[in-house]
This record gives C-alpha cells, structure tokens and sequence, in this order.
C-alpha cells in the first residue's frame, strides 16, 4: 500500500488506514524506531496488563503471602562484600 507524506505543521507524517491501525493492534501512542532506512512503528505495549486480575487470584487462593522472612532465601551475591 502506498502513502503520500503530508506536512502536519512544522513536521510532517503520513495517514495510516484504520483496518491497518485495527489490525496491528494500534489505538494511541506507539514506539518509532529506524532500522536499515526503515521506520519501524510499533505499538506501546503494556507490560502489565492482567496483573489486577492475577493479584485478586492469588489472594483469593491465599497464595500472596511475602517470601521474606518465611524462608531462608539466599544468594551467592549475599555473602559477597558490597561496597559503595
């Protein structure tokens, strides 16, 4: 598909077709990068999304009680001498 470049402003930028937006997944803010002379556009994702669902899941089946102090978890790194 082919797309003309367009001045928006001071910038300028390039009209992308809905079932391309909806097919990508795109709907706000997305990520550019430049690789090999190509624009790369990709959507923002969230890295995050279903957590407040796994959290109350976890809750619910009482599997969100803290590591810390209930067992002895230890690392190499631990014994090491840290300076600052």
């Amino acid at each position: 598909m082919r797309a003309r470049v367009i001045k928006i402003g001071n910038s300028q930028g390039i009209r992308i077709p809905k079932p391309i937006l909806e097919q990508t997944g795109i709907m706000e803010d997305v990520e550019l990068e430049v690789e090999n002379n190509q624009i790369i556009i990709r959507p923002i994702s969230n890295p995050r999304v279903g957590w407040d669902l796994a959290f109350k899941t976890m809750a619910e089946k009482d599997d969100d009680e803290l590591i810390h102090g209930t067992e002895n978890i230890s690392h190499s790194w631990d014994e090491e001498e840290w300076q600052w």
